[in-house]
C-alpha cells in the first residue's frame, strides 16, 4: 500500500510529523505546516496533494494524472490522481520540493528549533 511507503518517505524529513485530518486524509507537515495531504480513503480519486515549484506549476498539469488541486490551486498546489504515470523517484522529488518549499517559508526561529533537533 501506498501509505506506508508515504510515511515512511515524509517521516525521513528533518521535523516531520503527521496527523489525521477531515476524517480520512493523513497530513504531513513541517513546523505546523502541512507539505503532504495523503488521502487514506481508498475510493478517493486524487491520492495526494503537495505544494509545486510555482515555476513548474503548469508544465506539471501537462502530465497525465496530476492536476491542480482542489482549494489549493492558487498556491500551485497539485494533486496526483490515481492514473498518475509517475516512477515512484519522480513522486518522490516532487514530495521532496513540497517539503523544502514549505520549510523555506518558515518563521527562522522554527527552522533553527527544526535544525537543532537533528543535531
Amino acid at each position: 500500500m501506498y501509505i506506508e511507503w508515504l510515511r515512511d518517505y515524509c517521516m525521513s524529513f528533518a521535523g516531520a510529523s503527521e496527523e489525521i485530518q477531515w476524517e480520512d486524509h493523513l497530513l504531513f507537515k513541517v513546523g505546523g505546516k502541512i507539505f503532504v495531504i495523503a488521502a487514506i480513503n481508498s475510493a478517493a480519486e486524487n491520492i495526494m496533494s503537495l505544494k509545486s515549484d510555482p515555476e513548474e506549476f503548469d508544465e506539471l498539469l501537462e502530465i497525465e494524472g496530476i492536476v491542480p488541486a482542489p482549494y489549493l490551486a492558487k498556491s500551485k498546489w497539485i494533486a496526483v490522481k490515481k492514473n498518475c504515470r509517475l516512477k515512484p523517484a519522480e513522486l518522490k522529488e516532487l514530495i521532496k520540493t513540497s517539503y523544502e518549499l514549505v520549510y523555506g517559508k518558515l518563521p527562522k526561529k522554527v527552522r533553527l528549533s527544526i535544525a537543532d533537533e537533528q543535531n
